[in-house]
């Protein structure tokens, strides 16, 4: 074998060879060729014929797995040889030497045998062969010694030179001495051999694995990270993979950053990870992306490591596709490495890659959302951590969560909080916010702004919903730590939004879930970061919170204040919620220093408030009254007093749980007086709730005290009529529906009312100006409420302050007054029925009359309201008081002179461009011209003396009518019941005076049209003409507009115009009825919608023309078909309008034509005997109150027979007791009574009742009410000693008055004289000058002379005295009469 020259030959026959020792296995011939093989290297001359032999060796140290050993251990001559062979000049030599020692160095006892060789003598030689090496298999077999070598740390520190001081191995000159390992390796990676450079890149990892922060220095001296970029361009998977951990070890050292190889490299690496994403090996995504987390981590700030944006932009896209790789594993990576991504340094090259961070972010979370499970249910978050505290015990929390997924959620909260930060720490950095590169007048969504809004928006449609989904299964500290963290930081992300985003926080329970969460986790010290998070996050948020919810007066001290009691008190604040309540109960020890309990209950109230102002009940409502309840008591007896913030807080959660829990005891509303006289404004603990408003006005004890104040800070706060709204985008659940949450507290205490009105008078303008509104929506709504008389006293003190503190023109300017007048006719239209004015009406009257006369004709929104008062407190009284109101009108001179110039504006101003609108001047019109009617009729009825004249121009009201001009409906309705007015007094009214007459027109006309004309003065026919033509016009109008009003006034003016006509010339008057045109008027109205002759005004009409023998308009043959249809029809389904204009036609058509009696007599008797449904009920109303008339009558005869027993008995002391009994009595059944009627709503002036409970409660009232005013008349000393200390009887004889003038009982008869008088003797009402009680002369000797009366009155006292104390006297335990006794 030694002398073969053929190398072929020689491999062959070493193969055989070795192959025949591992066969036979025999130990004897292995020792035998390790013998021969030592002789042979013993007498060999040169080191090339050792070849063979090391070869050999080789080999057989390769075959037999206890070689190495033997060789080592029993022949070390052979082993010296070795060392001889590496410094032979024959690469081939030093190769078979090389890998002998690597099989030597492989084996334990080799390494330890040969350890002293290899420091001495081998590791020089070694590395100089490996320096040298050129031959490919001198440097496979050095590298796979060096493999063998590197795997001990004291070889490797050998090779490393680490004997060298610190000094010099942070020199760079000395680390590139001869052949040292790095520079060595970083040779053998500039080769182009991928597998060369694999083997080095272990070698590198190898060493490096031993210690990065000892062996990474000199690697990175010699460069060799840079050439380890370099293969990353290469195909080879291995390769690729070493160089990866090679990189990923050296990013331990810091040198490794600073040197920037990193800032070098980094689009290497991120170019290959986009080549290796394309191949399908697992392992070598996620080495390479944890390679690239790494640097992303530990890159420098100072350092920039992308200097190019298109790298960057190169980056986003690697992460964005590794986020949506199939396999989760490498999507955890991935995740990671954004996390590491999103840093300010990373991304600070400007243009920030905006639109490309959202996708990628947006990408993340959607993918961490499809791999959780679907949610179960919406419920809220502190409900889900509750759900999971029962369920899942702290100990096996992730039972039932993979642990990946888990991480996998942390990891992407991570990634999402980064973001957050990133955006936070961009907002100072001017070059951050835009794209700079944008052209001019474009928009760009690559905005900071943008971004922020995206985060935010994402966070509340992903992130959140998300971790409330992973809440349902389990419940980690570090996630929780993560997801709070990154909230907290939400709130300076976009700080416009910050308002918004924490109102849907706190909506959505997450006070609780933290809450929650520190209770769970942080006690006992526990998760300090989770704690620290937590306490962070309910600061930040009750911060924001105060700043929405107090931004009416939001104070920096106070807000301060919160804010370091917060810092300090929420970070021990670790208890469940139940130990929380329990807490605000104590009481802290006497003399204690020691404020964390007062700064614990400070906090809890503080997350209660704000939780409880979003909508979080988390607590029941009655366990946390009792708790504020018990916690304001404990600190007035302490002695302390809470800031008035705290005071807020708690006063507002005593509102919001009182429908809960009980009322508030004495102790407990004393206790919160003495705390609010303490403060030195009641609007610091204020807060704009109608349940704190409620809270205040329905404890006697509060409303007295702070009711007015209250009111007060409630109409001066911003808009009274709603709390804040729902905010878009984030909304927020009202705390009450209705508009204004004051009208419910009103109608439940109308005591309330005089605290209103004393606002108005007391307050700013625009303060008044929400009470009038607010007392005016009130009355609108509840017309149940009976406060008119309450209202009216004090309005007329309201109207008289302002009238004596303002002139003229400071009312005009008056916003309030116009409103106040409003309400107080509002006021008028609830009084129902008729009722007789009293002093306060009238000086109402008068104060608003004289009020009228200070005003223009422009102040509309005085006049109006004013002129309506004026007018409805003419029609809505008695004769009496009607009288007496029309002689106070008329007695205002200012007030007819603004009439004259308000009627005179009607055809002043210009026309409306819309006919059907009614401006504010035309309904002031419509007000004066129905005034002005009704003080013309008044004035003729009553007589009234006149101190002031109205002037009009009869042709420009004529013209009003004739030449519409687009005049408003109502308008013209007023101005024809002005015409009727004058109509029907023949023009000759002491108060109105015509002007204008055109005389002269009428002398150039012929004699008899100038007779006419003289008969109908001031009239002219030409002008009746025109005003027929007009009426004639309107009802054609009428018929389109479908408007029963103008309708009727139109019929009702033509009436009174022919009627006028009928007295001054009967001759005009019939020419008028009977024009053809009348007939062609009804064919239009029958052929409108109804095509019926049963309408109102058709037979209104034919009614009109029958009455006046207009035989050319209406024949028989229509008046046929009017029986006909009548007969046909349903009468008592008829409107009212129609069945008495049906009846006004009947009778019209019975006196006009006898002979349409033998015409149809069968249908006359069936319309007599039918009637209309009107007459029928009105026959049947009156049949049964004439019936009760006469059963009245009876009643009345057997009342004045008691009366008379009662007069003769002469005995004062006798009538006393009489009467009291008698009285008493009475009001008992007048009050009884007085519920019947009432709660079945009988009108005084309806039909008679036929329900014979009814009818008895209507009798009693009728009689009772005359009765007792015989008794006052006839006894009234008695009865006033009586009725003027009871004023329930007041109210009820009221009443009983004001239903009995309007049933019609005491209309007419010997009766009909009793109810005024009574009410004058009474004091109800004003007594006239000419009063007098007609039985104080005619029947004198009933009343006895005053002395006599007092004493009876005394003596009757005295012995009612005993009798009581007789009385009281009895009572009590006392012995038993006996039997004589009884």
């Amino acid at each position: 074998m030694l002398h073969m020259e053929d190398s072929g030959a020689l491999d062959l026959f070493i193969e055989v060879l070795v192959r025949l020792v591992v066969e036979l296995k025999s130990e004897q011939y292995l020792r035998c060729i390790l013998d021969e093989s030592q002789k042979e290297l013993c007498k060999a001359t040169t080191m090339r014929g050792s070849l063979p032999t090391f070869t050999l060796l080789g080999k057989l140290a390769d075959a037999i797995p206890g070689f190495a050993d033997i060789l080592v251990v029993e022949h070390s001559n052979l082993v010296d040889h070795l060392l001889m062979g590496l410094t032979y000049p024959n690469e081939g030599i030093k190769a078979a030497v090389c890998y002998l020692y690597g099989k030597l160095y492989s084996s334990p006892v080799g390494t330890e045998r040969l350890s002293a060789l290899f420091e001495e003598r081998l590791c020089g030689l070694f590395l100089n062969t490996l320096g040298h090496a050129q031959t490919k298999e001198l440097q496979v077999n050095c590298l796979g010694l060096l493999k063998e070598l590197l795997k001990s740390d004291h070889f490797v520190s050998i090779l490393m030179n680490n004997s060298k001081t610190e000094e010099e191995s942070e020199n760079p000159d000395l680390l590139e001495g001869d052949n040292p390992l790095p520079l060595v390796l970083k040779k053998l990676l500039l080769t182009r051999d991928e597998m060369l450079q694999a083997a080095s890149s272990h070698c590198v990892a190898a060493v490096l694995v031993h210690s990065p922060s000892r062996y990474a220095p000199a690697f990175i001296h010699a460069d060799v990270p840079e050439f380890l970029f370099e293969c990353l361009s290469c195909n080879s998977e291995i390769l690729i993979w070493s160089v990866y951990c090679c990189l990923l070890l050296l990013t331990e050292e810091r040198l490794f950053f600073s040197k920037c190889h990193t800032v070098y490299g980094i689009e290497s690496l991120v170019r290959s990870l986009q080549d290796v994403l394309q191949l399908n090996n697992v392992e070598l995504h996620k080495q390479g992306l944890l390679l690239f987390t790494e640097i992303l981590k530990r890159q420098p700030v100072e350092i920039k490591l992308f200097t190019n944006r298109g790298v960057c932009i190169e980056a986003i896209d690697v992460l964005m596709e590794t986020v949506n790789c199939p396999v989760l594993e490498v999507v955890v990576e991935a995740v990671r490495a954004v996390a590491a991504f999103l840093r300010k340094d990373h991304l600070s090259s400007p243009p920030v890659p905006y639109e490309e961070l959202q996708k990628l972010l947006e990408a993340v979370l959607k993918r961490c959302a499809d791999l959780s499970p679907p949610q179960s249910s919406k419920r809220h978050a502190g409900d889900l951590l509750f759900s999971v505290s029962q369920s899942h015990p702290a100990n096996r929390s992730l039972s039932r969560v993979p642990q990946r997924q888990g991480q996998f959620l942390l990891n992407t909260l991570e990634s999402f909080r980064n973001a957050c930060r990133l955006a936070v720490e961009f907002q100072s950095d001017p070059m951050a916010q835009e794209n700079a590169f944008t052209a001019p007048n474009s928009e760009s969504k690559d905005t900071l702004s943008n971004f922020s809004e995206f985060l935010l928006r994402i966070c509340d449609s992903l992130c959140i919903p998300m971790v409330m989904n992973y809440l349902e299964r389990a419940v980690s500290p570090s996630v929780m730590e993560v997801f709070i963290s990154t909230l907290n930081t939400l709130f300076t992300v976009v700080p416009n939004m910050r308002n918004k985003f924490s109102k849907k926080l706190a909506s959505s329970s997450f006070i609780r879930l933290t809450l929650e969460l520190k209770a769970r986790f942080c006690s006992v010290q526990s998760n300090p970061a989770l704690n620290q998070a937590c306490s962070s996050f309910l600061c930040s948020l009750c911060l924001s919170l105060y700043s929405t919810t107090e931004k009416e007066r939001t104070s920096s001290q106070e807000e301060q204040e919160m804010s370091e009691l917060l810092q300090k008190g929420l970070p021990q604040l670790n208890y469940t919620i139940a130990e929380s309540l329990l807490l605000l109960a104590e009481t802290p020890e006497p003399f204690s220093l020691d404020q964390s309990l007062c700064s614990h209950q400070h906090c809890f109230i503080l997350l209660l408030y704000f939780a409880y102002t979003l909508g979080d009940r988390f607590v029941p409502e009655a366990e946390l009254f009792l708790a504020i309840r018990n916690f304001l008591l404990s600190a007035q007896d302490h002695g302390d007093c809470p800031p008035p913030y705290i005071l807020r807080a708690a006063l507002y959660l005593l509102a919001v749980c009182q429908d809960k829990g009980k009322a508030l005891d004495l102790r407990s509303l004393c206790t919160i007086r003495r705390i609010l006289d303490n403060l030195p404004d009641l609007s610091l603990v204020y807060v704009h709730c109608p349940l704190l408003l409620k809270f205040f006005l329905c404890y006697r004890e509060l409303m007295g005290r702070f009711g007015h104040q209250v009111l007060q800070l409630w109409f001066s706060w911003g808009d009274c009529k709603q709390t804040e709204t729902e905010e878009a985008g984030f909304g927020v659940s009202d705390q009450l529906s209705s508009a204004n949450p004051l009208l419910p507290i009103l109608k439940s205490n109308s005591s309330i009312l005089l605290i209103l009105l004393d606002l108005v008078c007391s307050s700013s303008v625009e303060v008044a100006w929400k009470v009038l509104m607010t007392l005016r929506t009130f009355l609108e709504r509840n017309e149940d409420v009976l406060v008119c008389d309450l209202l009216r006293s004090q309005f007329l003190q309201i109207l008289q302050q302002l009238l004596v503190e303002s002139s003229s023109a400071s009312l005009q300017a008056n916003r309030n007054l116009p409103v106040l007048l409003s309400l107080l006719f509002l006021v008028q239209l609830r009084s129902k029925g008729v009722r007789e004015l009293d002093s306060t009406d009238f000086k109402l009257l008068h104060q608003v009359s004289n009020l009228c006369g200070k005003c223009r004709p422009r102040d509309t929104d005085l006049l109006q309201p004013s002129l309506n008062f004026l007018y409805w407190s003419l029609h809505q009284t008695t004769p009496c008081s009607q009288q007496r109101a029309v002689a106070v009108l008329l007695s205002n001179v200012s007030l007819l002179e603004l009439l004259q110039k308000v009627l005179e504006c009607t055809w002043l101003r210009s026309p409306p461009c819309e006919p059907a609108y009614l401006s504010s001047e035309d309904a002031l019109l419509c007000s004066g011209w129905l005034l002005v009617a009704s003080l013309l009729l008044y004035q003729h009825r009553y007589n009234t003396e006149v101190h002031q004249t109205l002037s009009l121009d009869l042709t420009e009201v004529l013209n009003a009518v004739i030449f519409r001009k687009k005049k408003p409906i109502l308008l013209l309705v007023s101005i024809m019941q002005f015409l009727r007015a004058v109509l029907r007094q023949n023009f000759s009214s002491s108060l109105l005076v015509i002007v204008g007459q055109n005389t002269a027109q009428g002398a150039a006309q012929p004699q008899p049209s100038s007779l006419q004309d003289a008969a109908l003065q001031p009239l002219a026919v030409q002008q009746v003409s025109s005003l027929v033509v007009s009426l004639q016009n309107l009802l054609v109008h009428v018929q389109l507009q479908k408007d029963l009003l103008l309708s009727q006034a139109v019929v009702a003016c033509l009436e009174t115009l022919v009627e006028y006509l009928y007295v001054k010339n009967q001759d005009v008057a019939l020419h008028v009825a009977s024009q053809p045109w009348h007939r062609f008027l009804l064919f239009t109205l029958l052929n409108g919608g109804q095509k019926s002759f049963l309408q109102p005004e058709v037979l209104r009409l034919m009614a009109l023309f029958l009455r006046y023998q207009s035989s050319t308009i209406i024949s028989q043959k229509e008046i046929s078909q009017i029986l006909q249809e009548a007969a046909e029809a349903n009468l008592a389904e008829l409107p009212e309008a129609t069945s008495r204009a049906l009846h006004l036609f009947l009778c019209q058509a019975v006196v006009a034509d006898m002979d349409f009696l033998f015409i149809c007599p069968f249908l006359l008797a069936l319309l007599l005997s039918r009637g209309s449904f009107a007459d029928l009920e009105k026959q049947r109303v009156d049949s049964g109150l004439e019936i009760y008339k006469k059963l009245f009558e009876v009643k009345r005869k057997d009342q004045m027979n008691a009366l008379k027993n009662l007069i003769e008995l002469n005995d004062i002391n006798q009538q006393y007791k009489i009467i009291d009994i008698m009285l008493k009595g009475l009001f008992k059944v007048l009050e009884d009574s007085r519920a019947v009627l009432i709660a079945a709503d009988v009108p005084p002036d309806g039909p008679f009742p036929q329900d014979e409970k009814i009818k008895d409660a209507y009798s009693h009232v009728v009689e009772n009410t005359a009765f007792f005013g015989d008794v006052v008349l006839r006894f009234p000393k008695i009865v006033h000693h009586y009725f003027d200390r009871n004023s329930n009887w007041n109210s009820l004889i009221r009443w009983g008055i004001g239903f009995c003038n309007l049933t019609g009982v005491f209309e007419q008869g010997p009766h009909s004289q009793v109810l005024g008088l009574m009410a004058q003797e009474l004091g109800i009402s004003e007594k006239s000058p000419d009063y007098r009680n007609p039985f104080k002369t005619d029947h004198s000797e009933f009343f006895p002379s005053a002395d006599t009366f007092q004493k009876a009155l005394r003596e009757e006292e005295k012995r009612r005295k005993k009798e009581e104390k007789r009385k009281e006297i009895r009572k009590g335990p006392r012995i038993s009469r006996s039997q004589s006794e009884l």
